[in-house]
């Protein structure tokens, strides 16, 4: 467990798109120019998806333009070929698409089946490849669906070999609802790198149940070395009453530094991004590092 892990930071697309406060195009670039800063290399920044479905997104495109000069890696969400020439309007080098482990969860969420989904995206990879662009594949509700519960680990390894064979370069497992448990997840890593080498598996996994640390815990050992993280605990899910936001990095950074694991984030610096981006949401993070760090301070 003493190797380095690569850390996703998901927050200022995965964790805003599902906040009720909309937050600005200059305050994003400022969130994004602080998580930078603060160590963390890979952020994930925007979403080209319809601004009815996600208005917090809008302006995604000036989001990208907006940080194109600084020194990072910055990923943008796209749902189809629309979404992938608006992106690349906008520069972008790497994209990422999603598709879901179930099938009432696809429905809902992209109105099509979870096969449907994966032919939308046929298009988008070929033209990803051609142009020479990255692209990340996301599967949601690996560990669990609001609609139909339990998920199979089995319908998880047939879409992620799906989009490994479209030529993702990563498949990042998502546990949408946050109602995974360790030895399910520990399962599900295990099975799905029975397909997909284990060094090009990410987990993204949300805290509802308060489980997501150890889940990333158990994950780590089977080898999984990639990370989703939002800072402060942002997020949720619109499909899902009370699931709360993706694992907080806060939290992720100082468990993996307690294990010896260096993750090059300064800790004061990223608490700083995060207490910023919760002032301007009006609420506290929900991150217990960032809470205790916080009442540290004030004493």
């Amino acid at each position: 467990m003493s190797d380095s892990v690569r850390i996703i930071e998901v927050g200022p697309r995965d964790g805003l798109q599902n906040e009720k406060t909309p937050i600005s195009v200059p305050d994003r670039i400022a969130f994004i120019e602080r998580l930078i800063g603060a160590g963390l290399p890979i952020v994930e920044v925007g979403a080209f998806v319809s601004p009815k479905a996600v208005p917090q997104m809008v302006g995604s495109a000036e989001v990208l333009r907006g940080v194109s000069h600084l020194p990072g890696e910055f990923h943008v969400l796209v749902p189809n070929e629309k979404g992938y020439e608006a992106s690349q309007a906008a520069g972008a080098r790497v994209i990422a698409v999603f598709a879901s482990a179930s099938e009432g969860f696809s429905r809902a969420n992209i109105n099509c089946s979870v096969a449907e989904s994966i032919e939308r995206f046929k298009p988008v990879l070929a033209r990803a490849k051609a142009d020479g662009i990255k692209v990340r594949g996301y599967i949601s509700c690996v560990l669990g669906c609001p609609f139909d519960g339990e998920v199979r680990p089995q319908a998880v390894v047939d879409v992620a070999r799906a989009l490994w064979d479209l030529g993702c370069y990563e498949i990042s497992l998502g546990d949408t609802i946050g109602v995974g448990t360790p030895l399910k997840a520990r399962d599900l890593m295990r099975a799905v790198a029975g397909e997909v080498p284990v060094q090009n598996l990410a987990m993204h996994f949300h805290d509802t149940y308060g489980q997501a640390l150890a889940n990333l815990y158990a994950g780590m050992g089977e080898g999984v070395r990639v990370i989703d993280s939002a800072a402060g605990g942002l997020g949720g899910c619109p499909y899902a009453p009370g699931a709360t936001g993706n694992v907080a990095t806060e939290d992720v950074v100082y468990m993996l530094e307690g294990m010896g694991i260096a993750t090059g984030v300064d800790m004061e610096k990223l608490l700083a991004a995060t207490n910023e981006v919760s002032r301007l949401l009006g609420r506290p993070p929900v991150s217990r590092v960032a809470s205790a760090l916080n009442a540290k301070k004030k004493r």
